[in-house]
């Protein structure tokens, strides 16, 4: 029995006092509307309603039903009401995450995109690698994020997938800075700077190999993130860093005095976004964060759409391919 639709027929005949004016208020036919209450009397165990053929009456264990039915439809709404603004990513809370290397203006537009069209929506942000993105996934602790490529999608749907071109950090002082561009071959000799493996292993594996079809191939890798540490590496160590262009100070007007950002010659190198969900769950709010994501990226980091056919998958286990 449709308890809601069968409280509504109740409600309407106790106010009515009339069988036909309730069925034409409910939009619907009187027999199917007698049918009704009669059920219902029947699920209850009580009389609603005495019956004439002149007038119908609420009995008294109908009067003391009729708030508590009043009360359950409005909470019957109050309950659809929130399943709605649910759906249309209005409430709700959504957790979602970001890569470690996506900079500080990118995430301050993604989250003013975000509330500007979804103030009422809880946004639960984290800073998480991709690898322990598609970890949230499987575990069910994450409902969105955005992801590095190449990587396991298996099970995921993707958002447009965006570029974000690589350049070379490196001293002031060397003879590389004082290029336009800098050729990957150019930075043979140096030690190279990347983040640890385990967090993105098919990226780090990538852009390895890129990087020796681009005739470099560094005598070790050095492992670090934070932008202080990697600043240290590259002044002490005669190491080299690959970063975009929007997480270097000169990205927002200040010059550092020890080292210079410079692109890399016909721009071989790039990390690959997009933002994931699994696949199933891609509700308006994840649509949402999808587009804001995207948007952010397009303006603040110089992200483009990808228009090179890269694979998106994981390639055969390998330290790098050549």
């Amino acid at each position: 029995m449709d308890l809601v639709r069968h409280l509504e027929c109740f409600v309407a005949v106790a106010e009515e006092s009339h069988f036909g004016r309730a069925a034409a208020r409910l939009g619907m036919a009187q027999p199917p509307l007698s049918q009704r209450i009669a059920r219902l009397e029947r699920e209850l165990g009580v009389r609603l309603f005495e019956r004439t053929s002149r007038q119908v009456t609420i009995t008294e264990a109908g009067t003391l039903l009729l708030a508590e039915a009043r009360e359950l439809l409005a909470r019957s709404e109050s309950f659809l009401a929130t399943a709605r603004r649910i759906r249309d990513g209005e409430t709700g809370l959504l957790r979602a995450a970001l890569s470690p290397d996506i900079s500080g203006e990118t995430v301050a537009a993604l989250l003013a995109a975000f509330r500007r069209h979804h103030a009422g929506l809880e946004l639960e942000l984290h800073e998480l690698s991709t690898a322990q993105q598609l970890a949230g996934f499987a575990s069910h602790d994450l409902d969105v994020g955005l992801i590095h490529h190449p990587c396991d999608v298996a099970g995921l749907e993707l958002g447009p997938v965006l570029r974000r071109d690589l350049g070379v950090l490196l001293p002031r002082d060397t003879a590389q800075a004082g290029l336009a561009e800098v050729p990957l071959a150019s930075l043979t000799g140096y030690d190279l700077i990347l983040f640890p493996r385990d967090s993105a292993p098919a990226v780090y594996d990538d852009l390895l190999t890129a990087c020796a079809r681009g005739g470099y191939t560094p005598a070790a890798v050095r492992h670090g993130q934070g932008a202080s540490f990697v600043r240290g590496l590259v002044l002490s160590a005669g190491a080299v860093a690959l970063v975009p262009r929007d997480t270097q100070p000169a990205a927002t007007g200040e010059r550092d005095p020890d080292l210079v950002w410079r692109p890399l010659a016909g721009a071989p190198l790039a990390w690959r976004h997009s933002v994931a969900w699994p696949k199933g769950r891609g509700d308006a709010a994840v649509g949402a964060f999808a587009d804001a994501a995207t948007q952010a990226l397009r303006t603040t980091a110089g992200a483009r759409a990808e228009t090179t056919a890269r694979p998106l998958h994981l390639r055969p286990a390998s330290e790098f391919w050549l």
